[in-house]
């Protein structure tokens, strides 16, 4: 560790409360320099310093001395006390006595009750030298809290002695069990935390390549090299001064992050959550008059870092397994006979690596084979290899970039087997981000909203990934129609680049899809790729977004909704392509965001889409009541002909081509039921776990804002509406039907739930029940920091040409309680009437959209209505009170 002088000085103190107040002070001293940005190993030292004086004055205060070493273990023995860091102490005594001593004990008790009086978090452990030795023999996890051991205050002699036989004993001659220990401990912990170092909010000390894979790094080379600090592994010439500078600066950054961030929380908080980033960003130094732009500046300062962790576990493993400290991975004994299989590469302790350390910078374009090779075989690449490919990424250039081989491998890696894999090894390395520039620039790129779970490039190979799985049939259960329809498209390799390239123009302040669709043309033209190829990739770029925003967002029971979607897509390749494309990027969004619901609604588009391309025409099964009265008669048995031509006699076309038979059935048997017992709310419930939905049917007569108060009382009642559609019959009922989701997004089935959900209904259309007046005293209860981290651009579209008869009022804004019932009451008071409403929430943010007609039936077409639609949801969505 750094010799580098701490802040906190001792000061002589004699009682708990004038330690308290010397305690205060110097914690606030090393806090305010710290936060006018002084060295964050400084700060760690000072608070160290503070936590050995007051152990020392505590013991000191302590008669009479016994033969006792008060130890610092852990990280407090490391010098590394964060603010509210733990204090890790080892009461180290006598391996001679029996068993502890009565005085022992009493000791250990008052200086740790003196510690908790002041306020001090305290981990602590007593063992004879012996039994530390024998516990760390048999605990891997005391075995690496007692490898950072450091004097503090009693017996100096004890505690050296204790130091010298855990290094002869517990050390020496257990190399490969620590390492092979500790790595597959650091698995383990990926895997709880995201095993990726992409995420969007990630744990600064438990996540991949943060503060804890830090440690694991220096406990590695403690174990197996006799140092005292990293650096020391430069003297070795394990490590160049270049490579350990890198090390140092992600080391000094890391520390920065999580010393700020604990006193920005004033707690041990290792979280780097929506809701911190900006500060901690603004703190850092990261500020920007734009909020996002300073979290992305921050966030891609922070995955430089963990990058840089994860590449020097790579080389440190590397040099384990080279000078024996680490088993070695199994042979591939086939390629030791074969060698001429790995052409311009050879096998480097069972990995691949080069022939000779002249060979990238000889030929550069052996940077991207090396990885196709690696793909091909099935191969680890040697660390060293990669480190080598590292130091001469300068040489891929525009040469490099536009060489026909090197085009011709990329695309290979892109088509071959598990290309998440290769691609994801190119991109930590650099190769990736060079040899395609605009990769580059997304690398770390943060996306701005909830629905997110990975950084732009990271959700990018993600999705190359579920592609690939997609082909290979691995994801048939999930995504079964992609998985049929990708063996049947013809243009593969276009699927593949842009899919790759769908989001490559993220964050440069322009549409990222019609930006992206300048970019992917480039790209295939210089892959070699036919005019219809390039055209393709454009198109598919371009509408990345069409199909999920038509299905999601529009009435695909509309026929106007399909033909219009048909008339852009054109081709029943393209359909099969943006159909697998779009199923692959939203998994690809992160593992809780695709769901049965989606799956049928994108199939269903599909399928219609399928039909009118080769028809020419949407059909629908019923266009008027005539048409099944016959069926209808089989299902509705016992009824009167009076009864059921009373049912046909109140539709509309539109009502009838909703519904097939059955659903209509129920609808008739509702309907009678309201009528013959003057019921004022007739609700009927139906769960489709294929669907992950729960649809409920209500019937009731009309009245003013009847949707919002509807919506207000679902969501009171704990359920998210994801699709909804409004009918008025002649006689004046209402027809709704209402498609629900959990807040897991599964079926809404907890009979609780949907009692109180009916209670709420009633209420709220007897006007017994005021929702607006719940959500305000409910909204504090759901209040969540996270939902104001990501702030969210209002947006009020309204389209006439979406459909025939309908206006389509589409509008974006920040997610709250009682969003949607606020929003269908504006839309109320506009002296609007809802026919259709399809909800979305994407994390933090709300994309719902309407379809609507005014008091005359008609269209919103005037300019002056417009406008007021316009700015009184925006009013709306904001939160600001409307103009009377």
């Amino acid at each position: 560790m750094s010799n580098r002088n701490s802040i906190a000085t001792p000061v002589p103190a004699n009682t708990l409360a004038d330690l308290r107040t010397l305690v205060t002070h110097q914690q606030e001293q090393v806090r305010e320099q710290f936060m006018q940005g002084h060295d964050p190993e400084v700060a760690l030292q000072a608070l160290t310093h503070i936590a050995d004086q007051l152990i020392t004055i505590l013991y000191q205060q302590q008669v009479p001395k016994l033969p006792l070493a008060i130890v610092a273990v852990g990280g407090y023995g490391r010098n590394e006390m964060f603010p509210h860091s733990d204090i890790d102490i080892l009461f180290l005594y006598e391996s001679e006595s029996p068993e502890i001593t009565p005085e022992i004990t009493h000791l250990a008790e008052r200086i740790l009750y003196g510690l908790w009086d002041l306020g001090l978090k305290v981990g602590q452990s007593l063992h004879s030298v012996d039994s530390a030795i024998e516990a760390s023999l048999v605990d891997m996890t005391i075995r690496t809290n007692l490898l950072d051991s450091r004097f503090i205050v009693g017996d100096p002699a004890l505690c050296e002695r204790f130091q010298q036989r855990f290094q002869e004993e517990v050390v020496e001659g257990r190399v490969s069990e620590f390492v092979e220990a500790k790595l597959t401990e650091r698995d383990v912990r990926h895997q709880r935390f995201g095993d990726s170092r992409y995420m969007l909010e990630p744990n600064v000390k438990e996540g991949k390549g943060g503060l804890r894979d830090l440690q694991m790094l220096w406990w590695l080379a403690r174990y197996a090299y006799p140092i005292h600090e990293v650096k020391d592994l430069v003297g070795l010439e394990l490590l160049t001064a270049e490579e350990f500078a890198t090390f140092d600066q992600a080391r000094l950054f890391l520390w920065r992050v999580r010393i700020t961030l604990h006193y920005l929380t004033d707690r041990a908080e290792d979280r780097l959550t929506f809701d911190r980033q900006h500060a901690l960003a603004v703190q850092m130094g990261y500020a920007h008059p734009s909020k996002n732009r300073s979290i992305e500046r921050f966030m891609r300062r922070y995955f430089v870092a963990v990058r840089t962790v994860g590449s020097m576990t790579r080389v440190f493993c590397a040099l384990l397994e080279d000078g024996k400290k680490r088993s070695p991975h199994k042979s591939l004994a086939w390629l030791w006979q074969m060698p001429w299989a790995l052409g311009h590469f050879r096998l480097n302790g069972q990995r691949l690596g080069v022939r000779s350390e002249m060979a990238f910078e000889v030929n550069p374009v052996l940077m991207i084979e090396l990885f196709r090779v690696a793909q091909v075989h099935g191969l680890d690449i040697h660390p060293r290899t990669l480190q080598l490919a590292s130091r001469n990424l300068h040489r891929i250039d525009d040469q490099v970039r536009n060489d026909p081989k090197a085009c011709a491998l990329f695309m290979e890696i892109m088509l071959g087997d598990q290309p998440e894999r290769a691609l994801s090894r190119m991109s930590e390395v650099g190769v990736l981000g060079r040899f395609i520039p605009d990769f580059g620039r997304i690398i770390g790129q943060t996306q701005f909203n909830m629905y997110h779970v990975y950084t732009v490039d990271e959700h990018t190979l993600v999705a190359i990934g579920i592609l690939h799985a997609i082909q290979k049939g691995r994801v048939r259960d999930e995504l079964p129609l992609a998985s049929d329809i990708i063996h049947r498209v013809q243009m593969r390799r276009v699927l593949y680049l842009s899919l790759f390239c769908h989001d490559i123009a993220k964050g440069r302040n322009q549409d990222h899809s019609e930006l992206g669709e300048r970019v992917v043309s480039k790209l295939a033209e210089r892959f070699g790729f036919s005019a219809d190829e390039i055209e393709t990739c454009g198109w598919l770029v371009r509408y990345h977004l069409l199909f999920s925003n038509t299905a999601f967002k529009r009435d695909i029971d509309d026929p106007k909704t399909v033909q219009d979607f048909v008339a852009l897509v054109r081709s029943p390749e393209r359909l099969k392509l943006l159909l697998v494309l779009t199923a692959a990027d939203i998994r690809a969004v992160g593992p809780a965001v695709w769901n049965a619901w989606k799956g049928a609604l994108l199939r269903d588009l599909y399928r219609r889409a399928e039909q009118c391309m080769g028809t020419g025409q949407v059909e629908l099964k019923y266009h008027q009541a005539g048409q099944f009265r016959t069926e209808l008669e089989s299902q509705l048995i016992g009824w009167s002909q009076a009864d059921i031509n009373a049912y046909l006699e109140q539709g509309t076309p539109n009502f009838w081509a909703n519904f097939d038979m059955t659903r209509h059935a129920v609808i008739a048997r509702m309907l009678r039921e309201a009528g013959h017992a003057s019921l004022p709310l007739v609700v009927d419930t139906q769960h489709h776990f294929e669907h992950s939905i729960t649809e409920i049917i209500i019937c009731t007569a009309d009245q003013n804002r009847l949707f919002s108060k509807i919506s207000g009382a679902i969501a009171l009642a704990g359920a998210n509406i994801i699709s909804a559609k409004i009918f008025t019959l002649k006689n004046g009922m209402v027809v709704d039907v209402f498609q629900l989701q959990d807040a897991t997004g599964q079926v809404f089935d907890r009979s609780d739930r949907l009692a109180k959900m009916s209670v709420y209904m009633e209420q709220a259309l007897s006007n017994e029940l005021e929702p607006a007046e719940m959500f305000a005293e409910r909204a504090p209860q759901y209040t969540n920091p996270s939902l104001n981290a990501m702030p969210v651009s209002p947006q009020v579209l309204v389209e006439n040409d979406a459909s025939n008869v309908y206006s389509v009022i589409e509008l974006i804004g920040q997610d709250r309680t009682g969003f949607l019932y606020e929003i269908t009451d504006a839309i109320a008071e506009l002296g609007l009437s809802i026919a259709a409403a399809h909800i979305s929430t994407y994390g933090t943010q709300v994309a719902d959209v309407f379809y609507v007609k005014d008091a005359f039936g008609m269209k919103i077409t005037h300019p002056t209505k417009l406008r007021e639609v316009r700015n009184a949801l925006l009013a709306t969505i904001r939160g600001e009170p409307t103009a009377p």
